[in-house]
């Protein structure tokens, strides 16, 4: 309000003195009243020093003229109390933009400088980097102010020696920090890529640099500026004071104040303006100081009416639009067509004329510089890349190499997040450009080895690409003006032939260069191509990219089949590469590879390998199998040769592929396996050791993977491991060990195995599905990281062919102990042991069922096999187990056949056991020919079973030989012999109690099952010396581990062999 008063009064400075002193005069009134009303409604509130300059005349008048009134304070005082804590907080300062910009520019400069004088390089290169992200953002300021501040060309040339000076002085450099080290040479690198635009206006001022000593003050501390201005005000408020104290000369005076404190204020921010960021101009500072829309006008053309010109919107016809728009189209296409008939334009990314090795490196280096910057198409690149690739072929391997290097790396860039997997083209094309590079560095004669490039030469070249980019570079450093930032173009420099002294541009510098230096080389060096990236690493992301599709393609769609495919040329490519590695003598890559190899090929049997073999064969000679003529797939020999009647491709028949090359799939796997127990990482040893042992179980080779298994110890370690990909392979492992002993009858051997799998969330361990409860615990980065540890679907272990496996073996081993139990149990002579908690448990399901139909699933055929057995129907029982669908999964030659006939073994043998547990009291003897015909048996074999219950106690009988009968005897425990029994009982239940509360303590809950109060034993006379173990993952926790071992024999029971648990 004061300023608008003001003005106002200096408006009617035209009119006759008269009028103008009854103008002033309402003025003054006005002005009063508004100061009154004003400390009334806002408790005498002190705005800035702007307005209190400003009305200072009017405020000294006022206290003259009521200084006699009411103690010392003014005519509003009368009002409202003030308060300075209450002005205080209620003041509001107003910047402006560009006042706000130099702010923030200075705080970074003093901070970089005081870091300067500590030599804090972390500090130095952080707070420089927040400085240059300021200076983007405020680029408009600068441009409107005048271009570049010269305080920040001085603080750029200062920090460009400080840098220099301090790499220059080694002494100094090496008492540096590792972090401060670092920082320093990054600032290094930030200063001669960042200077490359500011290179005119830093020689300026180096040339004159006395000309900036007004902001080396304003650098040094800001206090200074502040109580400059304090004192400006002070003084303009003075001179007020001194003139209002004339009342017949106030109005001429106050203009003339007014006018001068304007005038004054202006000036003093026209000389920061022109100090701080270098302009001569101060008519355009001052218009653009102002924020309030009128830094343009002055004095009363501030005030009177503008001109507003309205402009018209041309609507134009849609239709004419689109109709300019296709014959633009049509222009740009003819103009196109006439260009490539006339030869004016190529679609080579070099002209043919001015390709060599050097402009194809410079203009690679050009193109992987813009990697990973915003805005940049990385589909572009990589078209940019393989082009290049093709034009480097004929330059030999020291050019092509190292582009493709960069075309694989930018391949793997297109995928953005660790979901997205690269689609089976673009993975064609990788593993191609691989195979390419394969090619030349073993494919010939001449053997080339790959080296690698110091991250400074890489970072030298790509900052020298990205400055050289684009041929003469505009290297914009202000705006126009002839004491701001000029404009800095870059001219070509006047290059010279030292041998024949006649000029020569810059890439055929280069180019002679380069071939002096391969002429200086070494042979060893000259076959050392120096690329960027590791094949290993390459090699290592092609595997994960093909794992992870074959997780996200359906399994179901042929898509998946085709993927398949691929899986040989990895393979292949896998072993050229490990061929080189240790060609070169890099045993640690070299192992590496060896292991992705044998993940590969262990989960194969030999009669699934042969196929995939050869139907791999037989794509690679004939194609797609479905782009066959159908003739030669109806027809045959039949088809006779007279091609009027039939089809010529009916006469040949059916392409097929005769024979290829026989692989001994288990000398592979030892000498693979070898290699890496030799050379590879801890991990790498114990998944090559757990694949060796799946492999052998996988061709029934039992004893020697259980061997292998027992050597190793790898049950007591692997809850430790904290690898859950590696628990999750030790549980396929686990399961197809078990799965073996199963089919070579060793049926105890076989539940050991598979009942810690079986017992829950077999999926899940088998990282063969995700659970989708209602009631899961896990955040949605678990979920992500258990599907991304999903197995593939080829590789996957049928789940009911484990149900099979695992509940015949159980119902072999508790229907013998349940039947003794039912006997001997109510009299204490035999303790209720439970073998199978499981089988149990849907025995009892089973059982309690009001209605049971005809069995559906495989557990409901086991069932319906155990309640025959449970009857004596030893065939019954058998032909239902035997029948079971699922043996027809098991790999391998007449497989159904040999289960079919361990199966009656086994059911056989159990099934005598079970009917002398259950029929032994009502007997004085039995016949052994009279078993031998129930049960179909031979006499040594059921005087075999008969003479091993009796040996462990459990048919009190003795065999009478000439007769060829047993004498059972009627064996009734005494009183002492009973709470002997009962006694040991409740001592093996406190020891289970104990067991389970150390459990609670220690994460794992609940009874296992599968663990016997008197260890464990092999009924068929195999005493087990541990137990398999088992490892749990796939669900986002850890994994378990145990081992136990023991058993009875002599009439002493033991266990031994410690166990481990851990998740």
């Amino acid at each position: 309000r004061a300023h608008h008063f003001s003005f106002f009064s200096l408006s009617l400075g035209l009119q006759d003195s008269k009028t103008r002193v009854q103008t002033h005069s309402a003025v003054v009134l006005l002005e009063r009243a508004a100061t009154t009303m004003s400390k009334f409604w806002g408790g005498a509130d002190s705005s800035s020093d702007d307005s209190s300059s400003d009305d200072s005349s009017v405020s000294s008048s006022d206290s003259s003229r009521g200084g006699g009134g009411g103690g010392g304070g003014g005519g509003p005082s009368r009002w409202v109390m003030e308060s300075d804590s209450e002005s205080s907080d209620e003041e509001r300062i107003v910047k402006s933009a560009k006042d706000r910009a130099f702010e923030a520019f200075e705080t970074h400069v003093k901070t970089i400088r005081n870091a300067m004088k500590i030599r804090d390089f972390n500090k130095i290169q952080s707070q420089f980097d927040e400085l240059t992200k300021a200076m983007a953002k405020g680029k408009n300021v600068i441009n409107q102010h005048g271009g570049v501040p010269r305080f920040y060309v001085r603080l750029l040339c200062d920090l460009e020696d400080f840098v220099k000076s301090s790499l220059a002085d080694k002494a100094a450099f090496k008492k540096l920090s590792a972090s401060n080290g670092r920082a320093l040479n990054r600032m290094k690198l930030t200063l001669r890529k960042h200077n490359k635009q500011y290179e005119a206006v830093m020689a300026q001022y180096r040339a004159n640099p006395t000309v900036s000593s007004s902001e080396s003050e304003a650098e040094e501390s800001s206090s200074s500026e502040s109580e400059s201005d304090d004192s400006d005000d002070s003084d303009s408020s003075s001179d007020s004071d001194d003139s209002d104290s004339d009342d017949e000369e106030e109005d001429d005076e106050s203009e003339s104040d007014s006018g001068s404190e304007s005038g004054s204020d202006d000036g003093d921010d026209d000389e920061d303006d022109s100090d701080d960021w270098a302009s001569d101009s101060s008519s355009s500072s001052d218009s653009d100081d102002s924020d309030d829309g009128f830094g343009e006008l002055k004095g009363r053309a501030r005030w009177l009416k503008k001109t507003t010109t309205v402009k018209e919107k041309v609507v134009k016809d849609k239709g004419e639009r689109a109709k300019a728009r296709a014959e633009a189209k049509d222009a740009a296409t003819a103009a196109k067509v006439a260009a490539e008939a006339t030869g004016t334009i190529t679609k080579a990314i070099i002209p043919e004329a001015q390709l060599n090795p050097s402009v194809l490196t410079r203009k690679m280096n050009e193109i992987v510089s813009s990697r990973g910057r915003r805005g940049t198409d990385s589909k572009s690149i990589l078209r940019s890349l393989e082009g290049l690739s093709r034009l480097a072929i004929k330059f030999g391997p020291r050019v092509e190499i190292p582009i493709l290097m960069h075309v694989v790396t930018a391949m793997f860039d297109l995928q953005r997040n660790m979901d997205d997997y690269m689609d089976t083209p673009s993975w064609n094309s990788c593993a191609s450009y691989l195979d390419r590079i394969a090619e030349v560095l073993d494919g010939s004669d001449e053997k080339w080895t790959l080296g690698t490039l110091s991250a400074d030469v890489v970072a030298d070249d790509m900052l020298s690409a990205a400055a050289a980019k684009g041929g003469r570079m505009k290297a914009a450093a202000g705006a126009e003006g002839a004491s701001g930032a000029v404009d800095a173009v870059a001219a070509d420099e006047n290059l010279i032939n030292p041998e024949t002294g006649e000029r020569e541009t810059a890439d055929e510098r280069a180019e002679r260069q380069r071939e002096e230096k391969e002429a200086a080389m070494s042979p060893e060096e000259f076959h050392t191509i120096p690329v960027v990236g590791s094949v290993a690493l390459f090699m290592s992301r092609l595997d994960e990219e093909y794992n992870k599709s074959l997780q996200r393609i359906s399994p179901h769609t042929p898509d998946y089949i085709v993927r398949l495919r691929d899986e040989a040329k990895l393979i292949d490519l896998l072993a050229k590469y490990q061929n080189y590695f240790v060609r070169i003598d890099n045993e640690a890559d070299a192992a590496e590879l060896a292991q992705l190899r044998i993940e590969h090929v262990y989960y194969k049997h030999d009669t699934i390998a042969e196929q995939v073999a050869r139907s791999a064969a037989f794509f690679d000679q004939f194609g797609e199998a479905s782009m066959l003529h159908p003739a030669c797939i109806t027809g045959g020999e039949a088809a006779g040769s007279d091609f009027s009647i039939t089809h010529p491709a009916a006469c040949a028949g059916k392409p097929s592929i005769d024979s290829i090359e026989e692989v001994d799939y288990k000398a592979l796997m030892a000498e693979l396996c070898s290699y890496v127990y030799t050379h590879g990482k801890d991990r790498s040893k114990t998944r090559a050791m757990l694949c060796q042992i799946f492999h052998h179980a996988l061709h029934d080779r039992f004893f020697e993977a259980r061997d292998l298994l027992l050597m190793s110890h790898i049950q007591e370690i692997i809850s430790n491991s904290g690898d859950v990909e590696t628990m999750i392979l030790f549980n396929r492992m686990m399961v197809t060990l078990g799965m073996a002993a199963f089919r070579i009858g060793r049926i105890w051997d076989a539940h050991q195995c598979l009942s810690d799998i079986c017992g829950g969330r077999v999926r899940e361990l088998l990282a063969q599905g995700v659970s989708t409860g209602r009631f899961s615990d896990k955040t949605p980065e678990q979920e992500k990281a258990e599907k991304r540890r999903q197995i593939p679907y080829h590789q996957h272990i049928n789940l009911d062919l484990i149900e099979a496996c695992h509940l015949s073996s159980a119902m072999l081993l508790e229907l013998p102990n349940m039947a003794a139990a039912s006997v001997d149990g109510g009299s204490g002579g035999r303790p209720n042991r439970i073998i199978s908690r499981n089988f149990r448990k849907h025995y009892d399901i089973y059982n309690r069922q009001v209605f049971t139909g005809p069995p559906e699933q495989t557990r409901d055929y086991i069932m319906c096999a155990t309640k025959a057995m449970e009857k004596g129907d030893w065939e019954e029982c058998s032909n239902l187990l035997c029948n079971l669908e699922v043996w027809n999964l098991v790999p391998g030659d007449d497989a159904v056949e040999k289960i079919g006939a361990m199966l009656v073994d086994k059911i056989k043998l159990e099934g005598l056991r079970t009917y002398l547990f259950t029929y032994s009291s009502l007997y004085d003897s039995l016949s052994l020919s009279q078993l031998c015909g129930m049960f179909k048996m031979s006499k040594t074999e059921v005087y075999s079973v008969v003479s091993k219950m009796m040996i462990n106690r459990e048919l009190h009988a003795t065999w009478d030989q000439p007769t060829e009968t047993i004498v059972l005897r009627k064996v009734e425990a005494s009183p002492l012999q009973i709470l002997a029994l009962q006694f040991a009982d409740k001592a093996a239940n406190l020891v289970e109690a104990n067991e389970r509360l150390m459990d609670a303590k220690s994460g794992t809950y609940g009874y296992k099952e599968g663990e016997g109060r008197f260890g464990d034993r092999d009924r068929s006379g195999y005493r087990s010396g541990g137990r398999g173990g088992r490892g749990r993952g796939g669900s986002g926790q850890g994994g378990r581990g145990r081992g136990r071992g023991g058993g009875r024999g002599g009439g002493g029971r033991g266990r031994g062999g410690g166990r481990g648990r851990g998740r």
